[in-house]
């Protein structure tokens, strides 16, 4: 855990944060800021700065990242209307939080390109 970090704070329960799913390798919860009516981050455990900074030792960590995101797209039925996963990485890619997550957007049609 870096102790400055406030996704590793989040995922230790520091601030009590309600998970909309939990598990030993992740937690997810809503977005603070949601850019759709589904907005849900699913966040490591463990601290890893990006994707970029993943590797071949957080191959099932990410792999259990993106099947956490299909498994609350189901459970809130949007699963088969259609969602997106993002993984934000650096600051030229969006990411504002230096803690590997998958957003998970749905519940509207998602305008393509992105951003």
């Amino acid at each position: 855990m870096d102790t400055s970090c406030i996704f590793c704070k989040i995922a230790s329960g520091a601030f009590g944060t309600a998970f909309v799913h939990e598990d030993d390798a992740v937690v997810a919860f809503e977005d603070l800021n949601p850019q759709a009516p589904h907005h849900v981050l699913i966040i490591p455990r463990e601290h890893v700065v990006s994707l970029s900074s993943a590797s071949d030792a957080h191959d099932a960590m990410l792999s259990r990242l993106l099947r956490v995101a299909a498994k609350i797209a189901s459970e809130r039925g949007i699963a088969e209307s259609g969602y997106r996963a993002v993984i934000n990485t650096g600051p030229d890619g969006g990411q504002s939080v230096f803690h590997l997550h998958v957003h998970l957007l749905g519940g509207r049609p998602l305008a393509w390109p992105p951003g």
